[in-house]
């Protein structure tokens, strides 16, 4: 089925492109969603005396979408959840549970806005893409943990981790430092005894 898309859709194409796509596709989210018209020339027409205004609502409502992405910029959110020793948890942290967990951070999200591919099943720190427009993407860290104490646990690691990981040769420097003095000491000591 040809379709005439009234806005940017993501592995599909443009605003104002025709594609061809399948029949349930359109009919159960596209046409309902006011995503896309019926590719006929009545609206071929309809789209080309509509296009500017289109695309300005289009601009206005990406440039609320900015505002909003650079407000959450760095967003971090936990999820307490209960897990076996393996860390597999009992149930599953779903694309509901992160938009809620970002509601709660004071955040409007839809839970179709946050595109989590799988269900999260196991604790730990995981990069969620959060689209609040078509062309205005984010990624928000949703750590998974146990309890409040072992996810702050968790991001001081990860932090450390990551500083070490960015200057390896100024981490090296600062621990050989760290040996000499202790020699040093160690070495003053043993002249004292």
């Amino acid at each position: 089925m040809e379709v005439i898309l009234l806005e940017r859709i993501e592995k599909l194409g443009q605003m104002g492109d025709v594609v061809n796509v399948k029949p349930g596709f359109a009919r159960n989210f596209l046409l309902p969603q006011k995503k896309a018209l019926r590719a006929s020339k009545a609206n071929l027409e309809f789209f080309d005396k509509q296009r500017v205004q289109l695309e300005a609502v289009n601009l206005k409502r990406r440039e609320e979408a900015q505002a909003v992405a650079d407000k959450m910029n760095g967003l971090s959110v936990l999820m307490v959840r209960q897990a076996g020793e393996n860390g597999q948890l009992y149930g599953s942290v779903s694309g509901k549970d992160v938009a809620d967990a970002i509601k709660a951070g004071g955040f409007t999200v839809e839970r179709r806005m946050v595109n989590l591919d799988n269900p999260i099943k196991t604790l730990g720190s995981y990069a969620v893409r959060v689209s609040l427009h078509p062309e205005v993407h984010l990624i928000v860290t949703v750590n998974v943990a146990r309890s409040q104490e072992e996810a702050e646990r968790a991001a001081a690691a990860a932090a450390a981790a990551a500083a070490a990981a960015v200057v390896p040769e100024e981490a090296e420097e600062v621990e050989a430092e760290a040996d000499a003095e202790a020699e040093a000491e160690a070495t003053e000591e043993l002249a004292q005894d």
